[in-house]
């Protein structure tokens, strides 16, 4: 995630207030993944994050002449992704996936198991695939303001203080929602996940076979093992200091190793924004 001299924005934001095209693209092109991968862990499905990744764009490029250069251009950012996701009036996973970690729990535990050969590239891939897949529907069992909260505190590694501006809410509010948001991942995944505990009953590679012949995994079209180059914990190296404010858990770390997933070749989508009439009529590029 971006978090490197505000400096730099400024000077682009002021760059393409005044008409640079390229200034602006290149602006857009900083943030674009930052905003993909925040709306990816809150909506699930990729094409639903693409899409969010769009319309917060058309907003941010659109009310980039209202930023005061009060704060850094990054926070003001994630606030307009944040809002928009949860003020979504529906979230197509959140009507589709199991919202209730009880549920969810029974779920997994009728989901029988086959034992798989793991020795193969291929099913290594497909198995870390389940593993990406059941860790994100752990993510929809949060309510949306904990969702909010554990992904940008717990995996994205902000500080508190960055975290409750973002959801324009005081520390103490959003350190408590991300204290019950960490609890009830934790109680979940505590005598259940294998990934927590060798002992625990869940192990991905064991539901693997089952969730293919579901369908909830297809092998020839992963959603979220592919198009990355490193992990999320890898992005926000230089943040992690910031939880020491709470109790490490082992849940946290394993959403940390999780995916910064590089959004599809989204080069003619932002041209197309940048040359739509609306924001030329915002913009007098030169």
């Amino acid at each position: 995630m971006n978090e490197t001299n505000g400096n730099e924005d400024y000077i682009l934001i002021k760059e393409a207030v005044g008409g640079s095209k390229p200034s602006l693209e290149r602006l857009v092109r900083k943030y674009q993944n930052d905003i993909y991968n925040i709306a990816l862990k809150m909506v699930y499905y990729p094409d639903d994050a693409l899409d969010i990744t769009q319309e917060v764009l058309i907003k941010v490029i659109t009310n980039l002449s209202s930023f005061r250069f009060e704060s850094r251009f990054s926070t003001w950012l994630y606030r307009i992704t944040v809002n928009h996701i949860l003020n979504i009036k529906k979230i197509k996973a959140e009507n589709i996936l199991y919202s209730d970690f009880k549920v969810y729990g029974e779920a997994i535990d009728k989901t029988p198991d086959i034992q798989v050969d793991t020795n193969s590239a291929e099913m290594k891939i497909i198995v870390e695939e389940v593993k990406l897949t059941c860790l994100q529907g752990m993510l929809m069992c949060l309510d949306r303001k904990q969702r909010v909260a554990f992904v940008l505190g717990s995996i994205f590694g902000f500080p508190d203080t960055v975290c409750s501006e973002v959801m324009e809410i005081s520390r103490d509010n959003f350190r408590q929602i991300l204290s019950r948001a960490r609890k009830d991942l934790g109680s979940f995944m505590s005598d259940k996940c294998g990934l927590i505990r060798k002992t625990n009953p869940c192990h991905c590679s064991k539901k693997t076979k089952s969730l293919i012949e579901r369908g909830v995994v297809n092998p020839g079209n992963l959603l979220f093992n592919k198009d990355f180059t490193h992990s999320i914990e890898s992005s926000a190296r230089d943040r992690l200091e910031s939880l020491d404010n709470f109790i490490e858990d082992d849940g946290s770390a394993i959403f940390r190793k999780m995916p910064y997933n590089q959004m599809s070749d989204f080069t003619l989508k932002i041209r197309e924004i940048l040359d739509s009439r609306r924001i030329k009529s915002i913009f007098n590029f030169n």
